[in-house]
C-alpha cells in the first residue's frame, strides 16, 4: 500500500502507480463526489453521511455497480473527490479500469482489482483538477474528433414500445422540415430482447424503415440492447452456454425489465463475438448508421467468463469489437454503459438516467431512495455531475421536452432540460408534432438552430449568452425515512422485488401507453 500525506499533494498534481493508495487528508472533508459506475448510476456531490441503499434490490445489476452497493462509506467507480472547508478539492482518479475510490473519515482510498495501476492525484480548484484528470484519461483511453453532434428525434419518450410502421411513417411525414439530422427508432421493433429481428408491427421490414427515414434527408437511427437477453428469447433458449454464470453455476442476473428477469452475454465467448459482429453488420446492411446501444452494463457484470480476464477489460474489448463491426462511419452512442471502459471507442455517451415527463416520482425517489429511475430531476442531477467528460466525446443528457399535452413538467423544468442540452451540445427530443402548439413548435425550431455561448460560473450555475441559469433545484437527494414510514418503505421494497408485482406493474404501464397513443 502507498500512503500520501496532504502536504505531498497540496496545490499540485501527480501520477503514482499503486495497487492500493491511501491519502491522509488535512481535515474532515465537507462534501464528497460520488461517481456512479454506469450511465444511470448516481454521480453527485453529497455530504458524508451514508446514503440509503436504493431499492428494489432486484434492479441493482441494471442501475448501480452491484459489487459496491452495500458499502456505507462515500464511494464510487474509478474516481472520487473531497471538498475541503476552504472550497478546494482533492481528486483521486484511476487511469485504468477495475478501480474504486472511497472515503473513510479523513482518509481517501483508491483500490484496484488486479495489478497496480496509475492513479492521478490533484489538489486545487474543482474545474481545474477535473480538467487535468480528463487530459490524462484522453491520453490513455483516447478521445474522438468530435465535430458537431447530430440533432435527433427519437420515438421512445412519446411512443415507448407502442411503435409500429404506420405510426412512425406518419410521424416522419409530420416532422416536415424540422432540422433533425437523425430519426431514431427505439425499443419496440424487435421480436424479443436478444432476438434482434423485426416483429409483425413492421411488415415492410427494417430496410424499408431505414429507407423511409433516409428519403426525408436524414440519417436512420436504431436502438438495441445487444449484450443482454430475456429468458423468453430464442437466443437464450438455443444458446444458454453463451451467458454469464456465477461461481455456483447459476446465471448472473442482469436485473429485471420488460416483465422478465434479464441475463447477460459472456462477450469473451468466441461464438458470442461472431454473433455480435454479424448483428452489427446486419443493422448496417438494413441502412441504419446511427446506433444507440443500450443496457451495455451487461457486458461488464461479475461472472465466470470463457476467457479469464477482468470484467471491465472484457467489456472494453467487446465495445472495440462492436465499434469495428459497425464501421468507422457509423455514429455510435453508448447507454447504460460503464463510463471509463467505453472512452475512446464511442462517439457519444449517455451520462445520466432517462428523463421523463414528470419531475420526480415520490415512490421511487422518496421511498425507494432511487436516483437512477426515469425522471427529469434524476436525469439533470447526474448529467450535471458528468459534464467534465465533455472534452473526450459527445455527452448525451437525454431528450428535451417542449410539448405540454402529455407532459406534467412546468415550463421552468422543461427549460432546464433544454438549457442542459445546450451546455452539453447534444440536442434531442421525442415530442410528436401533433401534440405541440405552434408556439411549442417554434420553440423547438429555435432550440435546434441555436448555438449559445455557454460558460460555467459555479458548480451549478451557468451563463448562456447573457442569461443566467441555476440548476440547484435538481441536485438535492431525499433523506432517510424513520418510524412508521420506514416500515412502509421496507414493505414496499420487499413487494418491489417480487416478479409477480413487477409484471402487474408492467401490465398497468402498458395500458397507460395504449391510451397515450390513442388517436395517432
Amino acid at each position: 500500500m502507498t500512503t500520501l500525506q496532504f502536504s505531498d499533494i497540496q496545490n499540485k498534481s501527480k501520477i503514482i502507480e499503486a495497487k492500493e493508495l491511501h491519502i491522509q487528508l488535512s481535515s474532515q472533508p465537507v462534501k464528497y463526489y460520488r461517481h456512479g459506475w454506469q450511465s444511470w448510476s448516481l454521480a453527485a456531490w453529497t455530504d458524508l453521511s451514508p446514503l440509503p441503499v436504493q431499492k428494489p434490490a432486484i434492479f441493482h445489476p441494471l442501475q448501480v455497480d452491484a459489487e459496491h452497493v452495500l458499502d456505507p462509506n462515500p464511494n464510487g467507480a474509478w474516481l472520487g473527490a473531497a471538498e475541503l472547508a476552504d472550497g478546494s478539492v482533492i481528486l483521486l482518479g484511476a487511469l485504468s479500469l477495475d478501480a474504486h475510490v472511497s472515503l473513510g473519515g479523513n482518509q481517501l482510498w483508491g483500490r484496484c482489482g488486479a495489478e497496480a495501476v496509475e492513479w492521478f492525484i490533484a489538489h486545487g480548484q474543482e474545474q481545474v483538477v477535473f480538467a487535468d484528470y480528463v487530459k490524462e484519461l484522453g491520453i490513455r483511453f483516447g478521445q474522438i474528433n468530435k465535430g458537431v453532434a447530430p440533432r435527433i428525434w427519437c420515438s421512445w419518450y412519446s411512443l415507448y414500445t407502442m411503435i409500429d410502421e404506420a405510426i412512425l411513417y406518419a410521424t416522419f411525414d409530420k416532422l416536415g422540415d424540422l432540422p433533425f439530422d437523425v430519426l431514431q427508432v427505439d425499443d419496440g421493433w424487435q421480436m424479443d430482447i436478444g432476438d434482434w429481428e423485426v416483429n409483425a408491427k413492421f411488415p415492410s421490414g427494417m430496410k424499408a424503415l431505414a429507407d423511409r427515414i433516409k428519403s426525408t434527408g436524414r440519417r436512420a437511427g436504431l436502438w438495441l440492447a445487444p449484450l443482454i437477453a430475456t429468458k423468453s428469447s430464442r437466443l437464450f433458449r438455443e444458446h444458454a452456454d453463451w451467458f454469464l454464470r456465477d461461481e455456483g453455476g447459476r446465471f448472473v442476473s442482469a436485473g429485471f425489465n420488460w416483465g422478465q428477469p434479464l441475463v447477460a452475454l459472456d462477450t469473451t465467448h468466441p461464438d458470442v463475438t461472431s454473433w455480435l459482429v454479424a448483428l452489427m453488420k446486419q443493422i448496417r446492411a438494413w441502412g441504419f448508421d446511427y446506433l444507440k446501444l443500450d443496457f451495455l452494463y451487461g457486458g461488464a457484470l461479475k461472472g465466470r467468463r470463457f476467457k479469464d480476464m477482468p470484467r471491465e477489460a472484457a467489456y472494453r474489448e467487446c465495445v472495440r469489437v462492436l465499434r469495428e463491426a459497425m464501421g468507422a462511419d457509423a455514429f455510435f452512442l453508448t447507454c447504460g454503459t460503464p463510463i471509463l471502459p467505453a472512452l475512446g471507442l464511442c462517439d457519444a455517451m449517455r451520462i445520466g438516467p432517462d428523463v421523463a415527463d414528470e419531475w420526480d416520482n415520490y415512490r421511487n425517489a422518496e421511498l425507494f431512495y432511487n436516483p437512477t429511475t426515469p425522471g427529469t430531476k434524476n436525469g439533470i442531477r447526474t448529467s450535471l455531475h458528468r459534464l467534465w467528460l465533455k472534452p473526450l466525446l459527445h455527452i448525451d443528457p437525454d431528450v428535451a421536452y417542449f410539448e405540454s399535452t402529455k407532459n406534467s413538467l412546468t415550463r421552468e423544468q422543461k427549460r432546464l432540460l433544454q438549457d442542459l442540452a445546450q451546455i452539453c451540445e447534444f440536442k434531442a427530443t421525442s415530442d410528436l408534432p401533433q401534440w405541440m402548439t405552434k408556439d411549442e413548435t417554434d420553440e423547438l425550431l429555435a432550440f435546434l438552430n441555436s448555438t449559445p455561448k455557454t460558460e460555467q460560473t459555479g458548480r451549478y450555475t451557468f451563463r448562456l449568452d447573457d442569461r443566467e441559469v441555476d440548476f440547484a433545484s435538481a441536485t438535492s437527494l431525499p433523506k432517510k425515512k424513520t418510524g412508521t414510514l420506514a416500515l412502509l418503505v421496507g414493505f414496499l421494497s420487499w413487494m418491489g422485488d417480487r416478479h409477480l408485482v413487477l409484471r402487474i406493474n408492467k401490465k398497468l404501464d402498458d395500458g397507460k401507453l395504449r391510451k397515450r397513443r390513442a388517436g395517432l
